[in-house]
């Protein structure tokens, strides 16, 4: 069997609404990745527990993640508050954490044959999940325009929320995602630091190809 060539990893970390997901996306497109957003695990996790309050155990969640498939984590009701409050208390659990870890790795360094490579984001992908990372960013952008981001989504969703309530929301989440006793949101001093406060979707994804091709080229990739 002819051997595989070395995968491209690619890392990154980035505080809500600061345009990772959209340029995990873009990357992953680009240079035939398996992409995962690990935040949306959680999510559909604590939309699990919450269809399954009297029976929410690690069997369960260890069964759940074993029939995990990826079109799951697409789903419009992951996007509900009441959701995203369920996924909170479950990222908390350590040895949901250590289950869910797995996946993730399995995802990180064996994708399915028809990817070269993976890119994740979430929160602590650069500093827990991909330490090896071939590629590790860490996205960000003023917490004001990231609130006019996320207020300009839930218009299109059609959700009744104010920018005011959006603002108070991220800058709660910066600091319970900075401060959890598990997996703590931190740039890692070998993460690439990418602020899109002033960059176009274009733009912060050529910035990203730039450093991406040139050490590919030099490791043979391309």
């Amino acid at each position: 069997m002819k051997k595989r060539k070395k995968i491209i990893t690619v890392a990154i970390d980035s505080p809500a609404a600061a345009g990772a997901g959209t340029q995990a996306k873009l990357i992953a497109k680009h240079y035939n990745l398996l992409y995962l957003d690990t935040g949306k695990i959680y999510r559909l996790f604590g939309k699990i527990r919450l269809n399954n309050k009297e029976n929410f155990t690690y069997k369960l969640v260890k069964k759940e993640i074993k029939n995990l498939k990826f079109k799951d984590l697409d789903k419009k009701e992951l996007l509900n508050d009441n959701v995203a409050v369920s996924a909170s208390i479950i990222a908390k659990n350590f040895e949901i954490r250590k289950i869910i870890k797995k996946f993730q790795l399995k995802c990180a360094f064996n994708p399915p044959r028809n990817f070269v490579g993976s890119v994740l984001d979430g929160r602590d992908i650069t500093s827990v999940i991909m330490k090896k990372a071939m590629f590790k960013f860490y996205i960000t952008a003023n917490l004001k325009i990231r609130a006019k981001r996320r207020h300009l989504e839930f218009k299109k969703l059609k959700k009744k929320i104010s920018y005011k309530e959006v603002l108070k929301s991220l800058k709660n989440r910066d600091y319970l995602d900075k401060n959890r006793k598990y997996s703590p949101l931190k740039k890692t001093k070998d993460s690439i630091l990418i602020n899109t406060t002033k960059l176009s979707k274009k733009a912060c994804f050529m910035k990203i190809k730039t450093i991406m091709d040139k050490k590919l080229q030099f490791n043979g990739n391309l």
